[in-house]
């Protein structure tokens, strides 16, 4: 077996697929999680109370969420049945591009325009996924998936580590590379984000084919996309107890992607609200992301041994241990030991997580399913930076919001267990059996 092969990375078309989680990820590690919630909160909102900053950008969050959670169902339908998934995929990229290369316009007080565009560009970046993750079925035979989704988060976590780099040294040092401040440093931070997610999509869209299109025994191809999509849809809801496994691995995933999502988006504002200086709170993330790439693989290579949902529930174990030290967190020493933490689960739960998924699923309603997948994951984002707004302002503060993170952990680790894989797999084939080409 080659190194690729080991790697999840043997065809070009896997290759392709992967590098679109390294063009991505710069969205989620410079816009996301370091220096856009920086920028919002010292420079965009300078002129607000902090803590009223960090609820608007809570609430701000949480109304993407909602709105991608709302449409992505639909979409995800039309694209399976009118083989639209690359063409949506495209869409919210260039989405996505648009609204983060227009954050460099940001300037002092200028909140209400940061917000919106921070809205979009949450709308696209998580609207691509589901069309992203949707094509993992149709790429990568079942055997496979661990490892390839495995390769797309290191790939991702070394993309997004790269440039987050070189964001922090623009950011830290910007008068060795001519920049004015660190005002216009992070702004052309922005810039950049959007340069890399479009330059680094391109070999997707190259070597990734539109997947076959997979018609219901009663459809003939040529009925509205739309009708189709609220008739499928409904269809859906009346087969979840068909699709048992994959609707009980949607519920543990709510529960526990929750407390995930709610690390990843509100540390840097937590961070900042403590008193970390800039420098700790990027540098810390960029441990992260270091971190992240090799044990990305490990997981992968884990889950080979011992199954993904084995290799998810001990993520999830670590999940508590990261929360607690959140919670007790008050130096920078320790906002590092956390981000150590965070990187040797976070993308190896993720990973496995929509892998898993993709086995007890359907091929020909990937789309569909993954757009489901999508939303839970999408209200899993509402719920913990919703608490953090709301714990805000009922105390001043975000530390026991942090703790009550654990108890995401433990119910979704409980539902986690519940889920009979196999049977979920052996579902999923039936189903695919019966349906026909286009």
């Amino acid at each position: 077996m080659t190194v690729l092969e080991r790697l999840g990375l043997h065809r070009k078309e896997l290759r392709a697929w992967a590098l679109y989680d390294w063009a991505n990820s710069a969205f989620w590690t410079t816009i996301i999680a370091a220096v856009f919630p920086i920028y919002f909160a010292r420079v965009a909102a300078a002129d607000l109370p902090p803590t009223v900053a960090t609820a608007r950008f809570a609430a701000a969050t949480t109304f993407a969420m909602v709105s991608i959670a709302l449409l992505s169902p639909i979409l995800g339908a039309m694209a399976d049945y009118a083989g639209l998934k690359m063409k949506m995929l495209a869409a919210f990229t260039g989405l996505g591009v648009l609204a983060t290369a227009t954050m460099f316009f940001i300037g002092r007080g200028d909140w209400k325009l940061a917000i919106v565009l921070f809205i979009l560009g949450n709308i696209a970046v998580t609207g691509a996924l589901v069309f992203y993750e949707s094509l993992l079925p149709h790429i990568a035979r079942e055997e496979e998936r661990d490892m390839v989704a495995s390769a797309g988060f290191a790939l991702g976590y070394l993309g997004g580590g790269l440039l987050l780099a070189v964001n922090l040294l623009w950011i830290q040092k910007p008068g060795l590379f001519g920049i004015g401040d660190e005002a216009a440093a992070s702004r052309l931070s922005f810039l950049s984000v959007a340069l890399w997610w479009l330059g680094f999509s391109i070999p997707l869209f190259r070597h990734v084919r539109e997947p076959a299109r997979r018609l219901e025994e009663d459809e003939t191809g040529r009925e509205s996309a739309l009708r189709v999509a609220f008739t499928r849809l409904a269809e859906t809801f009346r087969e979840l107890r068909t699709y048992r496994q994959a609707f009980l691995m949607l519920a543990a995933f709510l529960i526990y992607n929750d407390g995930i999502l709610t690390i990843i988006r509100m540390a840097t504002s937590y961070g900042t609200e403590v008193g970390l200086p800039q420098g700790v709170l990027i540098g810390a993330l960029l441990v992260t992301q270091v971190v992240g790439i090799p044990f990305a693989f490990f997981f992968g290579w884990l889950a080979a041994r011992i199954t993904a949902k084995r290799a998810i529930l001990l993520a999830l174990a670590v999940y508590v241990v990261i929360s607690v030290v959140g919670y007790r967190m008050k130096t920078a020493s320790d906002f590092y030991l956390l981000a150590i933490l965070v990187g040797t689960v976070q993308g190896g739960s993720q990973a496995l997580s929509r892998s898993l998924f993709s086995t007890i699923i359907p091929a020909h309603k990937s789309a569909e399913l993954f757009a489901f997948f999508g939303v839970f994951d999408k209200f899993a984002g509402i719920f913990g930076p919703a608490l953090f707004a709301v714990t805000i302002a009922a105390t001043g503060s975000s530390r026991n919001a942090v703790l009550s993170v654990i108890g995401f952990f433990v119910v979704g680790a409980l539902l986690l267990s519940l889920v009979d894989v196999e049977e979920g797999r052996r579902v999923a084939r039936k189903t695919e059996a019966r349906v026909k080409s286009a």
